[in-house]
């Protein structure tokens, strides 16, 4: 889409064949680096985008002083295949154009991922991998397929199986999106914009968790790393246009947003080649010092889930992230929930 910052570069992934069978022909993955790769190529750290994101959403939690502190850390950012940036149904030339786009699977982005990690910087030791919500997704996948190159692993507000609650969520999501008019079952020529605000307002119901909405906190957000403005709405209404539909207004293409919804619906580590769909032999299977940090008052990944999963990981740990904000604990917009992050971040790292 036009209007991005081109301050990323671009990995050629040649003819990406795809765990569906499908193969997009000339894929790219965008990326950007902070920092630099030491002699030793043991200094390399993986941190995947989330649903909507893209690598300059991430750059809250890298910084001097910071746990991915470029000064001692070569951190990589790859956009997920489907973000706008990286191959997506919004860049692609036909036949796999638009609302043809082929389904893209956690273990694909994962694969094109290492593609770039391996065959363009030769790494073959990963320091750290972590990711919010789709970026945990992701994070958890990496421990999965490569458990020999994964040290340590931080997902935050994410899961290594999406649930059937969260599936049901998402199918709102895409409900609203699809029943736009303008949409024209993916064939649009105008962004179908009813459907992106309505997008806002479903999601708007889930990012934050009921006491956010008690306590209005949406009147006092304060400043955002990641956005880099102080965020404070006059009132429900403002905060739902201001912050929702302006999140999914911004730069947002419908297919993309759907490409990415698929891929997280169908979020499952059993689903990697050679665990015949176990989820919990492929969590058996990680050795990664992992710590799992869900929010507190996540609707849709409860802690309650990752300490399920937590047993089953070999060197796994759970914390989990205090207050009311929900899974936007993990976006970088509160200050308080950012620096815990952070925090936990550090300590993994000096292990």
């Amino acid at each position: 889409m036009d209007g991005f910052p081109m301050d990323y570069e671009m990995f050629d992934l040649g003819n990406f064949r795809l765990q569906g069978g499908a193969t997009i022909r000339g894929a790219r993955l965008a990326y950007k680096t902070y920092g630099e790769l030491n002699a030793e190529k043991s200094n390399a750290i993986v941190y995947p985008t989330w649903y909507s994101g893209r690598h300059w959403d991430n750059e809250w939690l890298i910084g001097e002083g910071k746990a991915l502190d470029p000064s001692k850390y070569f951190i990589i950012v790859p956009n997920m295949i489907g973000n706008g940036l990286s191959s997506s149904a919004s860049n692609t030339p036909a036949p796999y154009n638009a609302g043809s786009f082929p389904n893209i699977t956690f273990y694909d982005q994962v694969e094109a991922q290492h593609q770039l990690v391996s065959g363009k910087f030769g790494i073959e030791t990963l320091a750290l991998v972590t990711g919010w919500s789709m970026g945990a997704g992701q994070t958890y996948q990496w421990a999965v397929s490569y458990p020999d190159m994964v040290q340590r692993a931080l997902p935050f507000c994410g899961s290594a199986k999406t649930s059937e609650h969260n599936f049901v969520f998402l199918e709102g999501v895409k409900a609203a999106l699809q029943a736009d008019a303008a949409f024209k079952n993916g064939c649009y020529t105008e962004q179908p914009t009813r459907g992106l605000r309505a997008v806002g307002r479903v999601y708007a119901g889930w990012g934050f968790s009921q006491a956010f909405y008690w306590d209005r906190v949406y009147e006092k957000m304060g400043f955002s790393a990641r956005l880099g403005v102080d965020l404070a709405y006059s009132s429900l209404e403002d905060f739902l246009v201001g912050y929702w539909e302006g999140h999914f207004l911004g730069q947002r293409d419908a297919n993309d947003l759907l490409t990415q919804l698929w891929t997280w619906q169908h979020g499952d580590v059993g689903a990697t080649p050679g665990f015949d769909g176990d989820h919990i032999k492929a969590l058996q299977s990680i050795k990664a010092k992992l710590i799992a940090l869900p929010a507190r008052k996540d609707l849709y990944f409860c802690p309650e889930d990752e300490e399920y999963a937590s047993q089953y990981i070999p060197n796994g740990e759970v914390r989990v992230i205090p207050g009311v904000w929900g899974h936007f604990a993990g976006s970088g917009d509160n200050p308080v929930d950012a620096a815990y992050i952070d925090s936990v971040a550090k300590e993994l790292l000096e292990r």
